[in-house]
């Protein structure tokens, strides 16, 4: 099951809408320098185990 996390569901300052979607090892990574590099977080193990908290299952799309 992809997974996904929304910026929108972490209100900041920034108001920021960045999706993040994919395999859980690859939407946590993503997150965790997305955290860093915009929202000045300081990476650590409490950082990814937040996120990885905050990862929900991807809805499949059908047309």
């Amino acid at each position: 099951m992809r997974k996904k996390i929304d910026c929108r569901d972490h209100p900041s300052e920034m108001n920021c809408t960045l999706v993040i979607s994919g395999e859980e090892d690859e939407v946590l990574r993503a997150a965790t320098e997305h955290a860093v590099s915009v929202h000045g977080h300081a990476d650590s193990a409490e950082l990814r185990e937040q996120i990885k908290a905050a990862l929900k299952d991807e809805v499949p799309q059908h047309a």
